[in-house]
């Protein structure tokens, strides 16, 4: 079973994120312009929060407030679940099915190293899955 670090490996070292005084309008735009769906909230060097486009469309479209007006802060995720570079990528989706989380961050030795997605999770079990059935293929064919 594939770790967290293979996902981490093919998928590069970019980590996007923003600071919790910057403006929501600030992290909206970073979300399109990197084409992610969160960013971690770092506070000098400490992962304080998680913002995405679900806090956007609940805390800012839904109230009517304003983007350019509302500080991260005032709206991000701060109760942030992580995980390791080691852990199995079937734990990941097991921890983010229950949590009813869609980006979860991972950290190593008190750092930020990455964050994967649903959706990076599952890409790696269906490609997982289709090596188990050609490796299954190959042995009942000889």
């Amino acid at each position: 079973m594939k770790r967290v670090k293979e996902i981490l490996s093919s998928k590069g070292g970019d980590i996007w994120s923003i600071g919790p005084d910057d403006s929501v309008y600030a992290a909206i735009h970073l979300l399109a312009e990197k084409k992610a769906g969160a960013l971690a909230v770092i506070d000098g060097e400490r992962l304080i929060g998680i913002i995405s486009e679900r806090d956007y469309a609940r805390q800012i479209i839904l109230k009517g407030r304003s983007s350019e007006n509302t500080l991260v802060k005032e709206i991000m995720s701060s109760n942030v679940i992580t995980t390791s570079p080691g852990q199995d990528i079937q734990s990941c989706m097991q921890l983010m099915t229950e949590k009813r989380i869609r980006h979860l961050p991972i950290i190593d030795d008190d750092k930020l190293v990455g964050m994967i997605s649903i959706g990076d999770l599952v890409r790696a079990i269906i490609a997982d899955q289709k090596s188990t059935i050609g490796d299954l293929e190959k042995y009942i064919s000889g």
